[in-house]
């Protein structure tokens, strides 16, 4: 684990709201300080380049590209912006595969999170509710044609030919990211995930198995209150039942490393941007794998 990698564990697990958002805010202001600087070390590019790295190390063997991005974290190197990004990941996916993006919303910090906010309003208006996940992922969620999954929190975003299929339903599930999402049919599918400008620390397809084994899944949980909400899409109104599940001990995405292959789970700099990339299949089956083993994600607090 990288020094940034433990940092910024420490700042998700022990800072709260504004101050964690006041850390990040000083970071980036610092990058921005030290741009010339940092473009000097690491050298730049533009987005045409990216599109041809990407096609170089990732090809063009998918069915669905899921793409975790964040164009910040890409400065000063790259010196493109979200939406032609956004255009870029469109173009190489071409009409014959799917794009994603996730559309995760998490509510008002400055209220306690996401259930503290649908409790003061339970009715959310999907169309209305922003990206929290970066301004690409935004961009391409008000693109025309691009699907979203009708989910509070964890809505994913698609663009192609298997767009709707991968949305549908994911309301109706259990567990956010188990059965019925859209997180299992990645798994169905052949499905390259991908980080650019992200570490596999935002890899949420690590999620799935917790979902997919439900109560045979070896770590304990917690299931506190439920919330009934209604959510809006603009073709319609669905009822939604938003429940807190709580796991003990603390989430470690870094034990992925130990438990999936270099050639499974890679993970790379591009000018000192951090990418990774994996199939969504084999991390749902390595951590099923693990699972049965009573290897998991979690660790003691």
């Amino acid at each position: 684990m990288s020094l940034l990698e433990f940092a910024s564990g420490l700042a998700l697990r022990h800072l709260k709201g504004a101050h964690a958002g006041a850390l990040r805010e000083a970071y980036f202001a610092t990058r921005t300080r030290l741009a010339p600087a940092l473009r000097l070390i690491h050298g730049s590019f533009d987005t045409a380049t990216l599109r041809a790295h990407l096609e170089e190390r990732i090809g063009r063997d998918f069915e669905i590209l899921m793409v975790h991005s964040s164009v910040n974290h890409m400065a000063p190197m790259y010196t493109g912006n979200p939406l032609e990004l956004v255009r870029m990941l469109i173009e190489l996916c071409g009409p014959g595969r799917t794009l994603a993006m996730p559309g995760f919303y998490f509510g008002d910090p400055a209220v306690g999170g996401a259930f503290e906010t649908f409790k003061r309003n339970p009715r959310l208006d999907l169309r209305r509710t922003p990206s929290q996940m970066g301004l690409a992922t935004e961009l391409f969620r008000r693109m025309p044609g691009v699907v979203q999954s009708r989910h509070p929190v964890y809505r994913v975003c698609a663009l192609g030919p298997l767009a709707r299929a991968m949305a549908a339903g994911h309301e109706n599930a259990s567990f956010p990211a188990g059965l019925g999402t859209p997180f299992e049919f990645m798994a169905r599918h052949d499905t390259r995930i991908i980080g650019i400008g992200k570490p596999m620390q935002v890899l949420t397809q690590a999620h799935h198995v917790e979902g997919a084994m439900g109560d045979a899944f070896p770590v304990p949980s917690v299931v506190g209150e439920s919330l009934a909400m209604t959510l809006v899409d603009g073709e319609g109104e669905v009822a939604h039942r938003m429940v807190r599940r709580d796991y003990q001990g603390r989430f470690d995405i870094w034990k992925l490393r130990t438990i999936m292959d270099r050639g499974s789970l890679q993970e790379w700099r591009f000018h000192h941007v951090p990418m990774f990339a994996t199939r969504a299949r084999d991390v749902t089956e390595a951590l099923l794998a693990a699972a049965r083993r009573g290897t998991t994600l979690y660790e003691p607090d």
